[in-house]
């Protein structure tokens, strides 16, 4: 076997092929899942309000569609904007947030 001058290849730092591929964007060049406007839902949120509409007194599910607990940071944020609000406490399960959709959740879910 012969000896290589580099024993560990590294490429170039001008090399271009090294950058991952760019993230996915929009067709306003911003990455996926970013709300369109400031103070507007992200695509998760929207989502998440939008199951509120079919339920009795606008409760909002612990679960998405595919059986995966909701991200507690998606409740959080809806609810500091206002969107959705706290409906009762979990004896059962403490840590879980039971919310129902907000009067103004409605309003910007139903103009969509």
């Amino acid at each position: 076997m012969s000896k290589s001058v580099d024993p560990i290849p590294f490429r170039s730092k001008h090399d271009a092929t090294r950058f991952a591929d760019p993230p996915a964007t929009g067709n306003k060049g911003r990455p996926r899942g970013l709300p369109t406007a400031p103070g507007q839902p992200t695509d998760t949120q929207r989502a998440w309000l939008s199951r509120g509409l079919d339920q009795a007194g606008g409760k909002l599910p612990l679960f998405d569609a595919d059986g995966r607990r909701v991200d507690a940071r998606t409740i959080r944020t809806c609810v500091e904007q206002g969107w959705a609000e706290p409906w009762f406490a979990n004896p059962l399960k403490p840590d879980w947030l039971v919310c129902r959709l907000t009067d103004a959740g409605r309003i910007l879910i139903a103009h969509e």
